[in-house]
């Protein structure tokens, strides 16, 4: 029964920000899949690439789009030129690797495109003591920032999103 009225405590509090984020006009991010490097045929090589999937809001720890999915913080690039390989580590080699792809992309350049991201099932049986982000814990729905933080240094997330919902839509007003 607790857990019920938290699931609708989130689901009210995603409309509340989807609302006000759209009233404001925030700004938004890319959301794309990466499709890695392959090749067609076992002839044709084919660049990794991305799809793009919509805009987000990025609100802390979550994605938010304008149909109220919420989804935690994946990999984040830009699409802007790779520059020359450095050789430097394999990390730094991934990270051109996926500027490369974003600013072939259907991206603007210097658009931020988030990928690798989860949509989070908003049901009781996956909230309660999830090891996500967004867990529900004695009846409240919580906001755990630091993946190893516990229920006691957790926030309430109806106050967590509308307070990130406020920044955003304060940050870009004219």
């Amino acid at each position: 029964m607790q857990e019920q009225a938290a699931i609708d405590d989130i689901r009210r509090s995603i409309e509340t920000a989807v609302a006000s984020l759209r009233a404001a006009d925030a700004r938004t991010e890319a959301l794309a899949e990466f499709v890695p490097r392959r090749r067609v045929l076992k002839l044709f090589p084919r660049a990794a690439s991305f799809t793009a999937i919509g805009p987000v809001w990025r609100l802390g720890v979550f994605l938010l789009d304008e149909a109220g999915t919420l989804r935690t913080v994946g990999t984040t690039t830009r699409a802007v030129a790779p520059g020359y390989p450095g050789f430097q580590s394999v990390s730094a080699e991934e990270r051109r690797g996926y500027r490369a792809a974003a600013f072939a992309g259907p991206f603007e350049v210097g658009e931020t495109v988030n990928f690798g991201t989860q949509a989070i099932e908003l049901t009781a049986d996956a909230l309660v003591d999830s090891p996500g982000p967004l867990f529900i814990s004695a009846g409240r729905p919580l906001v755990r920032w630091n993946p190893s933080a516990t229920s006691d240094s957790a926030t309430d997330f109806p106050a967590y999103l509308a307070e990130r919902a406020e920044l955003l839509s304060r940050t870009f007003e004219s």
